[in-house]
């Protein structure tokens, strides 16, 4: 048996000092957590861990009791991850934790090296451990994170503009690929809906190239959005692009193109039955320069 758990439970609060003492300044982060939050984390921490050795089957976490442990010590990182702390930081907190226990074991055993050696085996064992458990819960937490962020990212990056009653706008920037594009179908037919448009202008200057897999994507768009009551544009169709969509054999006969975002809105207007009107006359440059020249004062 073990003497790690009796050594742990007697030493508990000279450990807990001392872990304290340990953390530098990178583990502490005081832009990030205070001074009391930490005191509270690794004072509840530090319990649950002298509760789950109690067990006796201290190097294996597998069991039951290290549970409220491995919880606390998963929602610890977790919060870590998302307040800013690096990796290393957060592993390097727990780690921390190996030289107050290594002391409270020398205190004990200290005369008697075999048992010394085999119980700080064992804390090195238990403490790698939890540390694991750390990197876990912090990498997962963060590429939950990243997941959400990029989620977001694809939703800004995808607006649907109303124009007009009746007319939408899609400004798509980047290169559409199969996530996107479910963002960018869901966003449009949404939009439809509940704007109840009839014509929508999807315009494509920001996307660098068109290829067949971009071509299809659009298409898709373009079908939806058709089954949904609503006609598709397509504009900002640069020359380019244009020679890139010959040379595949893309067909888009049935798909309205305009190399202008304007000349798509004008048809789009004209589609509604609307049209712009100049409400005032141009004024050609002769006929200004004529009107100034009789408005400057005789002499």
């Amino acid at each position: 048996m073990s003497r790690l758990p009796e050594i742990l439970r007697q030493h508990e609060s000279e450990i807990y000092a001392n872990w304290l003492r340990e953390m530098t300044s990178a583990v502490r982060r005081s832009d990030l957590l205070s001074e009391k939050q930490l005191q509270g984390e690794s004072k509840e921490l530090l319990t649950a861990i002298v509760e789950g050795a109690k067990s006796g089957d201290v190097a294996n976490l597998e069991n039951p009791a290290w549970e409220p442990a491995k919880e606390l010590l998963q929602s610890v990182s977790a919060r870590r991850a998302q307040s800013g702390f690096s990796p290393s930081e957060t592993a390097t907190y727990i780690l921390s934790l190996k030289r107050p226990i290594f002391e409270a074991i020398r205190k004990e055993l200290g005369a008697k090296a075999d048992e010394l050696f085999s119980e700080i085996w064992t804390a090195t064992l238990m403490i790698d451990k939890l540390a694991l458990i750390t990197a876990e819960a912090f990498q997962s937490t963060r590429e939950q994170l990243i997941t959400r962020q990029q989620q977001d990212m694809l939703e800004l990056s995808t607006p649907v503009v109303k124009l007009w009653d009746g007319i939408l706008a899609l400004p798509i920037i980047g290169t559409l690929d199969s996530a996107r594009t479910q963002v960018v179908m869901e966003s449009l037919l949404g939009a439809v809906v509940q704007t109840n448009s009839r014509v929508a202008i999807i315009d494509i200057t920001g996307v660098p190239t068109v290829d067949t897999l971009v071509a299809q994507h659009l298409l898709k768009t373009i079908t939806a959005a058709r089954l949904m009551g609503a006609e598709c544009i397509i504009s900002g169709v640069r020359p380019q692009i244009a020679q890139t969509i010959v040379h595949l054999g893309i067909d888009l006969s049935q798909v309205i193109t305009k190399a202008k975002l304007s000349d798509a809105f004008a048809l789009a207007l004209q589609k509604s039955g609307r049209a712009v009107v100049r409400t005032t006359p141009e004024r050609s440059p002769v006929l200004g320069n004529r009107l100034a020249a009789n408005k400057e004062p005789k002499e």
